[in-house]
């Protein structure tokens, strides 16, 4: 979280301020990618994308505090994760074949990256073998830092709904971490 100086950096980054939005960015992104890679495996960076560019048009009018902030860029998140999966439903994708991606730079370090992102992945990937209900609440409890009534603002449920279903989820992640390790209390 940004902390005391969210508004200042807001307002900055509504005027256009790269150094403020890339505040924005960084506080936000890691998380809104582990959210929406659990919620559409191999879709989240272009989601992440298609979030901001609805996000940043909109600074301007944003009003509320950092937490406000986050449950609204988490709920247009949302929207594009939806928006992709209705639009999969009624039309099929074709994969590329891995021989054309082949001769692709990279733009960065993937081995790095990849090393770094170990553990969050198999966090994620854990999570993400939840029923998709209780998935999405850890998430956005939990990666997201988002509080119950703001979950269920986003979610369409009631507090209690999502207090009831991040239990169950934690509940059946204990379970699945301790047959997994063989080891009672391991979460």
């Amino acid at each position: 979280m940004i902390g005391p100086s969210f508004e200042a950096v807001l307002d900055a980054a509504a005027g256009g301020d790269e150094a403020a939005f890339g505040v924005l960015w960084r506080d936000l992104q890691p998380g809104l990618l582990r959210y929406l890679d659990a919620m559409a495996p191999g879709a989240g960076e272009d989601l992440a994308s298609e979030t901001w560019l609805r996000v940043v048009p909109r600074l301007g009018r944003f009003t509320g505090d950092e937490r406000a902030f986050r449950a609204w860029v988490f709920t247009v998140a949302r929207h594009r994760a939806v928006d992709r999966w209705r639009r999969r439903v009624r039309r099929r994708d074709d994969p590329v074949p891995a021989d054309a991606l082949a001769g692709l730079p990279a733009p960065d370090d993937p081995a790095g990256a990849a090393v770094d992102a170990v553990s969050s992945r198999a966090a994620v990937a854990l999570i993400a073998t939840l029923p998709p209900d209780q998935a999405e609440v850890v998430l956005l409890r939990v990666v997201a830092g988002l509080e119950v009534a703001e979950v269920a603002a986003i979610t369409g449920k009631r507090p209690g709904n999502v207090r009831v279903l991040a239990h169950r989820a934690l509940r059946r992640l204990a379970e699945r971490i301790e047959a997994d390790t063989g080891v009672r209390g391991a979460v």
